[in-house]
């Protein structure tokens, strides 16, 4: 099924909005983002046990991914490529590349603890607007580098 130009704007600003709103630590707009029910997945990298883990509803998500970034100094999510399929009128399914910056202090200065992460997400078109129904992350690959906070 052919997707139109209005529903792939909308599904990358609601993957740009995503990584805004956990950027602002905005418990309020990240929950406006999914489904009631929606489903988030973690792998076992980014939650310390040996199988994914998956948390459900918009505010349980919402708060979980804020509080998981709330200890950092900031974070800078960068949605880079995208892939995005038609499922039917209401749903969709698609995988966006990103780049998450979360820097910590460390001794005197500051880290970026760097990972690459793919999120492979399905969509629920509700009244008119796109959602997230399901967003389940996958880590390729993470790096930690010293930065310089600027503009301090």
């Amino acid at each position: 099924m052919r997707m139109d130009s209005s529903d792939r704007v909308a599904l990358t600003d609601l993957a740009a909005r995503y990584a805004q709103a956990v950027d602002r630590r905005n418990t309020t707009a990240l929950a406006a983002l999914f489904t009631d029910d929606v489903a988030f997945v973690l792998p076992p990298a980014l939650n310390g046990t040996d199988a994914p883990t998956e948390i459900r509803g918009n505010s349980v998500v919402s708060s979980s991914v804020v509080d998981a970034v709330s200890h950092l100094h900031s974070t800078r999510h960068i949605v880079e490529q995208q892939i995005l399929d038609l499922d039917s009128p209401t749903t969709a399914h698609g995988e966006a590349y990103c780049s998450a910056h979360h820097i910590y202090p460390r001794g005197e200065g500051h880290r970026d603890n760097r990972i690459e992460i793919r999120y492979q997400d399905s969509f629920d078109k509700v009244d008119g607007t796109w959602l997230f129904s399901r967003r389940e992350l996958v880590v390729d690959f993470a790096e930690d580098v010293p930065v310089i906070l600027l503009g301090q």
